[in-house]
């Protein structure tokens, strides 16, 4: 298995409406975080221990909040935010 970010909850829901170049921005964040993780934790399926916290990321026109999960190698978008600005 190899890390990979997804779409967790109601985001999946909510990045059916939200406007292409806002999901863009966001899926750029994700793949971001998903390098860093996978930068950390070399061999997460084997980790030990609590979860990294997740967190709030501003993007143009919105935000997402993101929990990261060490031993499924997963980071989870689970709420997207578009504000429109």
């Amino acid at each position: 298995m190899s890390w990979k970010w997804e779409y967790a909850f109601g985001a999946e829901e909510a990045a059916r409406t939200a406007p292409a170049n806002f999901l863009t921005r966001v899926e750029e964040k994700a793949d971001e975080l998903v390098r860093a993780a996978e930068a950390v934790h070399i061999h997460g399926r084997t980790h030990q221990g609590t979860d990294l916290k997740g967190g709030d990321i501003i993007v143009p026109g919105g935000m997402f909040t993101y929990q990261v999960v060490v031993r499924h190698e997963r980071v989870y978008v689970v709420q997207i935010t578009y504000l429109g600005f």
